[in-house]
């Protein structure tokens, strides 16, 4: 796996739904491509944390990702 999605959201693997929809938040406002316009780096990561978000807010997929 390329993206380690736990690291990705600065969380604990133990976290519980709500603690990754505030990390998702919190990460996703420090990468957002309007707060960093032409920062392709940045861009990236908005990208990986939407990524993590999808598959660590799903029961299923964070079950298969764990």
């Amino acid at each position: 796996m390329d993206i380690e999605y736990y690291e990705t959201l600065e969380i604990n693997r133990d976290a519980d739904s709500g603690a990754i929809k505030k990390a998702y938040r919190k990460q996703a406002l420090k990468y957002h491509p309007d707060r960093n316009q032409g920062d392709k780096e940045a861009e990236d990561k908005f990208k990986q944390v939407n990524e993590a978000y999808q598959v660590l807010s799903d029961p299923q997929k964070r079950a298969t990702y764990d």
